[in-house]
């Protein structure tokens, strides 16, 4: 009797896989997933169950529909209004307090007074002329502090912009600028009325004023262009992005695919390198991403841009996972997408790729055949075998996510590369996520705007429409974009022009306010008083896997009941740029344990406001997390690098030790001075620089570019090509 793989029948039936398995269930099929075999026998029985008619009590059987994603914002964002912080109502009300108890001395409120208030004589002739004695109370003093304080509630919520300014507030709600600037000032800030009032200050001014409101940012309402209902929506090609070790086979698998799948609809072959492109297969298009890594794929991700659908994750069946296979696998994950692992280089003697689905379970990737949910596929890049296995995987994982989007509205897609090009100009190859994009729109992309010129394919053929999922070649920008930028088609010039003033606007607001703010170890205390349980993200490197599971199983020793440690990427050796963005994307801090941060790493740690601790006793690391969660850290002290140096030459001389010949590369040193020797990008020694030379002269301190001898304090064990790290410690006002 012959098997059917479900997969196929869904196929067959013209239904997704998804609700096959669904069916199954509600049949008594017992069907692991959609790679698994049934009988012919039991494929009858799904075949009969699709053909026949619905009850008509089914609609009595279909499950409640779930709460939208809105909705569940809305329930949340409505706990967070009542849950308001008890803390900083009592300090409105202190506030309040206070200008009551100085009414008679502030002419403010003095005039406010008597706008409420009537002669003590005139009250008791309303009284005595019959009227009702409550009528007249209103108007006596004992009223004053419901009158002044009560104001009518605005029903309709408010939508404000981010960074508003006092001046623009006090027009949408109706109170005078100089009374909200003495309110603000009253509540601890110095403002003035054109400076951006921050989240917090609005929402003390909300219950101080009473009304409601939202704050919309400037890209929210450019994305809420892009959210479509369920009838405008349409499959759309999937987009795939390779990542995995340098010499594991990526590019031998994507020139494999490019090679034998290539879309060859229009003339002639592919001409230039674009940085994606499209294959077809079973008469349905897959995009892939040709990035330099996953470095390019988290550069996007940490710029808000949600570029891939299944990342496939690519290891030799000959060598087996190495440091950058767990770093493409941990970017994955963060990253949410599905995870297919294609084992390559089968056609090897020496290849085990059982051996490789047994190490990967250690990541939480466990093969289908063994009770997972993660597609593996055995292939050869080199000799092309089972490339159209990986290809149908590929398709039937879109099917199961059911990748869609609107084919009609107005386009946006996402900058995956670019360049200035001697014919074009700045050009970027664009990817397109929704709509459409035409010859002559208007466009609008970072701090920039245009109109597309032209547009080619990954074919260097020049065509006038861009559709979805496609990846094309577009110029007209009047700069070189940035990847990870979106690209929005606006309808005209005009709103063009506007949303770049207003992003302009918006920058000098962040500017003046506050950066990006990334979690922090200070921030430990604050989340400790939370009843919610929250996640400390941390990337921790060390200088050896003996190190890095000893700090690891230490972390996991001091989680608290509502602080879950959470190591979401570990390696070995200094702390790299790469380290850095999975923190900016992920939201984590970085710790060090025995290593340092590279330069360019340090570099980018200020710009993405990322913090780096770095530790050489565990224990000193432990008690920092413990006394953060009761938020007595003791002050923190930063690393400022005066200078690094490099060892050129070693002079052994007798009765003085070992005096380097060094060049300084950056900065300068003094006598004195911290230094820390690093070898392959571990730290073998910190000490002091005990005696410092220029020729034979003893120097008090050497600049950039000259030469100079240095001995370390106590130790002697210096070699040629060792780096010399100079430091201070300069304490951070927190």
């Amino acid at each position: 009797m012959g098997s059917f793989r479900v997969y196929n029948i869904a196929k067959e039936l013209n239904i997704s896989s998804a609700d096959l398995l669904a069916k199954c269930k509600e049949l008594g099929i017992e069907v692991k997933s959609h790679s698994s075999s049934i009988t012919e026998e039991l494929a009858e029985k799904i075949r009969a169950a699709f053909k026949k008619p619905k009850p008509a009590d089914e609609q009595l059987l279909k499950p409640k529909p779930e709460k939208s994603l809105k909705d569940h914002r809305e329930r949340e964002s409505s706990k967070d209004k009542q849950g308001w912080d008890e803390e900083k109502k009592l300090n409105i009300r202190k506030v309040l307090d206070k200008e009551l108890d100085k009414e008679e001395k502030e002419g403010s409120l003095r005039r406010r007074i008597k706008q409420y208030t009537k002669k003590e004589e005139e009250i008791q002739a309303a009284a005595a002329a019959g009227k009702s004695m409550a009528v007249a109370e209103k108007e006596t003093l004992e009223g004053l502090e419901e009158k002044i304080l009560k104001r009518p509630e605005i029903k309709k919520i408010i939508e404000l912009p981010e960074g508003i300014t006092i001046k623009r507030l006090s027009e949408r709600i109706n109170i005078p600028s100089s009374e909200i600037l003495q309110k603000v000032f009253n509540l601890g800030s110095m403002l003035t009325i054109n400076q951006p009032l921050d989240n917090d200050i609005i929402e003390l001014l909300s219950h101080e004023y009473n009304f409601k409101y939202s704050v919309i940012g400037f890209e929210d309402k450019l994305d809420e262009f892009a959210r479509d209902t369920e009838d405008k929506l349409i499959t759309r090609p999937p987009i795939v992005t390779v990542m995995g070790h340098v010499d594991h086979g990526k590019t031998t698998l994507l020139d494999a695919v490019r090679k034998s799948k290539v879309v060859l609809s229009e003339a002639g072959g592919i001409t230039q390198s674009i940085g994606a492109y499209q294959t077809e297969f079973n008469g349905r298009k897959i995009t892939f991403i040709d990035t330099p890594g996953h470095e390019a794929f988290t550069t996007m991700r940490a710029r808000g841009a949600k570029v891939t659908d299944i990342a496939v994750i690519v290891i030799a069946a000959d060598d087996g996972i190495m440091p950058q296979t767990i770093e493409a696998i941990n970017h994955a994950k963060e990253a949410g997408v599905p995870i297919i692992v294609a084992i390559n280089k089968i056609d090897l003697p020496n290849s085990n790729p059982d051996k490789i689905k047994q190490s990967l379970t250690e990541y939480d990737l466990v093969p289908e055949e063994w009770g997972g949910d993660t597609i593996f596929v055995n292939i050869s890049a080199k000799t092309g075998d089972n490339i159209d296995n990986l290809l149908e995987m590929l398709l039937l994982v879109a099917d199961l996510n059911d990748i869609k989007g609107n084919p009609d509205a107005e386009g946006l897609g996402i900058i995956i590369e670019s360049k200035l090009d001697k014919g074009f100009g700045p050009v970027g190859t664009v990817l397109v996520k929704r709509g459409n994009i035409k010859v002559g729109d208007f466009f609008v992309t970072g701090n920039s705007y245009g109109r597309v010129r032209t547009i080619r394919n990954e074919h260097d053929v020049s065509i006038n429409k861009a559709v979805l999922s496609q990846p094309v070649i577009i110029s007209g920008f009047t700069s070189v974009p940035q990847a990870g930028d979106k690209f929005f088609i606006v309808k005209n010039e005009k709103v063009a022009k506007d949303i770049i003033s207003k992003r302009e606007s918006q920058k000098k607001l962040i500017k003046l306010s506050e950066v990006r703010k990334h979690i922090t170890l200070e921030d430990l205390a604050d989340i400790s008083k939370e009843n919610e349980i929250k996640k400390l993200k941390i990337i921790l490197k060390a200088e050896s896997n003996g190190s890095l599971d000893a700090v690891e199983k230490s972390l996991k020793d001091v989680e608290k009941e509502n602080i879950k440690i959470d190591v979401i990427h570990r390696g070995v050796g200094a702390i790299s740029d790469s380290d850095i963005l999975l923190a900016s994307a992920s939201d984590a801090i970085v710790i060090g344990f025995g290593v340092v941060a590279s330069s360019k790493a340090k570099v980018m740690s200020k710009e993405e406001n990322i913090e780096i601790r770095t530790y050489n006793i565990i224990y000193k690391l432990i008690e920092d997390i413990q006394l953060a969660s009761k938020g007595l850290l003791e002050p923190k002290y930063e690393e400022k690098i005066k200078g690094n140096v490099e060892i050129r030459e070693i002079f052994r001389i007798s009765k003085v030790g070992n005096i380097a010949g060094c060049y300084i590369l950056d900065g300068e040193v003094e006598r004195g001075d911290t230094v820390r020797i690093i070898r392959d990008g571990r730290i073998i020694y910190t000490g002091k620089i005990d005696s410092l030379h220029r020729f034979k002269e003893d120097a008090k301190k050497v600049a950039a570019g000259y030469e100079c001898g240095i001995r370390v304090e106590n130790f002697q064990d210096l070699n040629k090509g060792d780096t010399l790290e100079v430091y201070e410690q300069v304490e951070v006002k927190q």
